[in-house]
């Protein structure tokens, strides 16, 4: 659907032949913009409410700042996780305001700063190391309009650090938790509060920790009914989820 298309459909509306509501239907699966390499979806906005995210590994420098500059051109905010500073470098120089979230390893053009999220979305990290899987969730639910808080190295193996905190997790709407090692931590602060808790295993471990798999599967075991979870290191997942759940009514 070109620019005319779109033209025409808003004419209908204005003539009453069709209404807002079914206009926005017609709009609602188009269009997207081929750039050979990448297929650009400019409605994902229109759809889900969030502009598409740009996976950045695997994508040279180049395609990444191509992508992420067409994105730019349409309104909102925009992100790339699992970006390189190489890809950011190329980004900028097509985007000048886009800035670097070096924990995160994402690239950001945040211009909209309108709070959408209904509370507050906890982000926790067991321990020091899982900080950048977690720093990916807080860019995530901030760049979706959310306010975030902070609290890390808290893990199992100290409980009295998360116990110090429980006031955090109190006021919070939804929480994420990203543990690696066994993985235990998101059963126990869901076992402290009655929102949902969103658990993300991380990669950090010693061998018999696969990399992820035993937090994984030691999650996916939880005893607590209000933990749920995504796969490894996927914070960016978890960030979007969370803040889906903090817009509900």
């Amino acid at each position: 659907m070109n620019a005319e298309s779109i033209r025409k459909l808003f004419e209908q509306v204005r003539r009453g032949g069709l209404s807002p509501d079914e206009a926005v239907e017609q709009l609602r699966h188009l269009p997207f913009e081929d750039l050979g390499f990448a297929r650009v979806d400019h409605h994902r906005a229109l759809r889900v409410g969030m502009p598409e995210v740009i996976f950045g590994e695997g994508k040279t420098p180049a395609q990444t700042a191509q992508i992420f500059s067409k994105l730019a051109k349409h309104g909102g905010n925009i992100l790339a996780t699992r970006a390189s500073r190489g890809q950011f470098l190329a980004v900028r120089r097509r985007v000048r305001k886009a800035q670097y979230r070096e924990a995160a390893r994402a690239i950001v053009l945040q211009r909209e700063q309108k709070k959408v999220g209904k509370g507050m979305i906890a982000v926790v990290s067991a321990g020091t190391s899982d900080i950048p899987v977690a720093e990916e969730a807080v860019v995530t639910a901030e760049i979706m309009g959310n306010n975030v808080e902070r609290l890390y190295d808290v893990g199992v193996a100290g409980i009295h650090r998360l116990l110090a905190n429980r006031g955090t997790l109190a006021r919070a709407r939804v929480v994420i938790v990203c543990a690696g090692m066994e993985g235990a931590l998101p059963s126990v602060v869901g076992g402290l509060i009655g929102v949902p808790v969103i658990a993300v295993p991380t990669s950090v471990g010693y061998g018999a920790a696969f990399k992820g798999v035993a937090a994984l599967l030691g999650m996916m075991n939880s005893c607590a009914s209000n933990v749920s979870v995504v796969n490894i290191d996927n914070a960016f997942g978890a960030g979007y989820v969370a803040s889906l759940i903090n817009r509900l009514p």
